[in-house]
């Protein structure tokens, strides 16, 4: 029988409401974590997040999620960052100083360009509705396997975004002003989007319901 459990962190820098709705309405069985034994007990692990780095890192941090986060990055099992619950992923953020993530993916998390790359001003943060694309990298076996073959475009909202040091950890990217923005990354069963699939509609529902499979 198809385990249909996720566990949800609250650290008082999430949309919590959107997101549980989301995996509420592909049939999971969510439950949100407020303490880290919560998380430790977690057959899936979804990280969500809002708002600056350095705010979301101090909650994650004040309520003890950040050593088990990252011992649960460990386990092999699914662990989803989205938006801020991605960056966080990484070794650390350029966003309102140097701020240290929790360096479960190697790479920094920088800003993003305030110019396109023919030198024309562009509106920070990248909002709205925009395309995904593999840069070579096969989805199949991946998060992203149900958009293979598509044209997919997810709603993102950000003025930041990863850069990871491996190639091989990024799994999707946008063009925001000629710029490759990274988009989506996954090693193992560490995965993270820097779009809202909560707020992608149908194509995000999808991606939700995938992870729910893995």
């Amino acid at each position: 029988m198809l385990n249909r459990k996720v566990t949800v962190v609250d650290y008082g820098m999430c949309n919590l409401f959107n997101v549980v709705r989301a995996f509420e309405h592909v049939g999971a069985d969510v439950t949100v974590a407020t303490t880290p034994d919560a998380v430790q007990q977690a057959d899936r692990l979804v990280v969500p997040g809002v708002g600056a780095f350095r705010d979301s890192m101090k909650e994650v941090q004040s309520r003890g999620f950040a050593d088990v986060i990252r011992k649960f990055a460990q386990t092999e099992r699914p662990l989803f960052g989205i938006c801020v619950g991605m960056q966080i992923l990484f070794d650390a953020s350029e966003e309102f100083g140097e701020h240290a993530g929790r360096g479960i993916l190697p790479g920094r998390v920088r800003a993003i360009p305030a110019t396109t790359t023919t030198g024309q001003a562009q509106r920070v943060p990248h909002i709205g509705w925009n395309h995904l694309h593999s840069g070579g990298r096969d989805w199949a076996g991946t998060l992203l396997a149900p958009l293979a073959g598509s044209d997919p475009a997810l709603y993102f909202v950000h003025s930041f975004a990863a850069s990871p040091d491996r190639p091989e950890d990024s799994l999707a990217h946008c063009l925001y002003g000629g710029h490759k923005v990274c988009a989506a990354v996954q090693r193992g069963q560490v995965m993270a989007t820097q779009f809202h699939p909560e707020r992608s509609g149908k194509i995000g529902l999808s991606l939700l319901s995938h992870f729910m499979q893995m």
